[in-house]
C-alpha cells in the first residue's frame, strides 16, 4: 500500500514545486494605444528586481513621440533601490549615426538612462526609469555606464526604444542622427524584496520627451508558469516509477 501510494505523492509534489518555482516572482504590465504597443515584465532575482522594458508596436517610427523614453510603476513602501546595471542584449539592434549595428555583446547603456523612487504623490507612482530626462531625472540618478552620446545624460531621445517594426532606412524626422534601441533594455535594481506581483502597481509607459506627451497606463497579463527542463524530466521519470511498479504486481 505505501508503494503505491509514494509515486501520486511524490508526482503531486514535483509538479507543486516545479510550479511554484516557475511562476514566483514575475509579472508584466501591457499597454496598447493606436499604434503604440509596449510591455514591462518585472522579475524578482534574490534581492535583484529585473525591470525589461519594450516597445512593441510593429508600426515605423517617424516622430520622437514614437519612441519610448520610461516606465513609471508604484512600489509599495517606496523604497530606494540600487541601480546595479543597464543592458541592451547582445545581438540587439542599434542604430547610431553611422548606420544599423548589432551588438556583439551585452552593451552598457547606463550613463544614459536613469532611475529615481520617491516621486511626486501627483504622479501616482513614486519609481521610475527613464532615459529622457522629463524635468525629473538628472545626472546623479543615471545607471552605472559612460555617457555614450554627447549631450548630457538623461536628456533627450537619444538611446530611447524605437519600435519593434520601425524602419531604420526611412528618415525619420527628429529622429536622424539619434542613438536608438530597437527595441528593449533590461534593468537591475538591487534592495528588492517581496513579490513584485503583489508589490508593484499603477504601471504608465512614457513616450517622447516631455510628460505631456503620449503616456499609457499599463495593465497586468497573466504570466503562464513553464516548467524548467529538469522539472519536466523529473515528472516524467516518477512517472515512469509509478507505471513501471504498477506493471510488476
Amino acid at each position: 500500500m505505501y508503494r503505491a501510494f509514494l509515486g501520486p505523492v511524490a508526482l503531486c509534489a514535483i509538479f507543486s514545486i516545479c510550479n511554484q518555482t516557475a511562476s514566483a516572482g514575475a509579472i508584466q504590465y501591457s499597454a496598447t494605444s493606436g499604434d503604440r504597443s509596449a510591455t514591462v515584465n518585472f522579475t524578482r532575482s534574490g534581492s535583484d528586481l529585473i525591470v525589461t522594458l519594450a516597445n512593441k508596436s510593429s508600426a515605423d517610427a517617424t516622430v520622437p513621440t514614437d519612441i519610448l523614453t520610461g516606465v513609471f510603476f508604484k512600489l509599495d513602501g517606496d523604497p530606494a533601490l540600487t541601480r546595479t546595471s543597464a543592458l541592451v542584449a547582445k545581438n540587439s539592434v542599434f542604430v547610431s549615426n553611422t548606420g544599423v549595428d548589432v551588438t556583439p555583446a551585452d552593451l552598457v547603456v547606463g550613463g544614459e538612462w536613469a532611475y529615481k523612487s520617491g516621486l511626486s504623490p501627483a504622479f501616482d507612482a513614486n519609481q521610475g526609469i527613464s532615459s529622457a530626462g522629463l524635468g525629473i531625472f538628472g545626472p546623479p540618478d543615471l545607471f552605472p555606464g559612460s555617457n555614450l552620446q554627447d549631450t548630457t545624460s538623461p536628456g533627450g531621445i537619444e538611446y530611447g526604444i524605437t519600435r519593434a517594426g520601425d524602419n531604420l532606412l526611412t528618415g525619420n524626422g527628429g529622429l536622424s542622427g539619434q542613438h536608438l534601441i530597437k527595441n528593449s533594455v533590461t534593468f537591475t535594481l538591487s534592495g528588492f524584496s517581496g513579490e513584485p506581483d503583489a508589490k508593484i502597481t499603477k504601471v504608465f509607459f512614457q513616450y517622447g520627451t516631455a510628460l505631456d506627451e503620449p503616456r499609457d497606463p499599463g495593465t497586468p497579463d497573466p504570466l503562464i508558469p513553464e516548467p524548467s527542463t529538469f522539472c519536466l524530466g523529473a515528472l516524467a521519470l516518477a512517472g515512469m516509477t509509478l507505471l513501471r511498479r504498477r506493471l510488476s504486481r
